[in-house]
């Protein structure tokens, strides 16, 4: 399994961020890559189960597709997580995590990545995993430092 995460401190509210995260319509202002997304079949907000398509641009030129996502994990505060792809073995796993600090001095906000291990996944990991896995960690500190730009600013 190819997992990647990357954290930020933001000094605000854990439910400021918590609304930035898990509100997936505003993605675009945050992410490199996804540049607007739009919750599915009535859902309207972060709940386990809730389905949702991005729009993505990939490495910001292309190709542009939309990919399914539904979110897996739930804990307002605390923890949102959401798979790409089949909702019962999605290709992908984003996930946000927050942690107040032990010294109360703001929250550690850290983006999760993680790549099935599916064996046909292996030799595109193998073959492109050092580039892909710079730039997710590269896109990622860009999408928290967007973040925390909104929720300090």
């Amino acid at each position: 399994m190819v997992r990647e995460e990357v954290t930020v401190t933001m000094t605000a509210s854990t439910d400021a961020i918590w609304s930035l995260v898990s509100d997936i319509t505003r993605v675009g202002e945050f992410s490199p890559e996804t540049f607007e997304a739009e919750w599915l079949n009535g859902a309207t907000g972060p709940a386990v189960g809730a389905r949702f398509r991005g729009h993505v641009r990939r490495n910001e030129v292309g190709p542009v597709y939309w990919t399914p996502c539904t979110v897996l994990k739930c804990q307002p505060g605390e923890l949102f997580e959401f798979g790409v792809g089949s909702a019962d073995s999605p290709l992908t796993r984003w996930g946000y995590r927050l942690e107040t600090r032990p010294d109360g001095n703001g929250v550690d906000v850290t983006e999760t990545f993680e790549l099935s291990s599916a064996l046909w996944m292996r030799p595109y990991w193998i073959l492109l995993g050092a580039l892909r896995g710079r730039r997710v960690r590269n896109d990622m500190r860009r999408t928290l430092e967007r973040m925390k730009a909104v929720v300090e600013g």
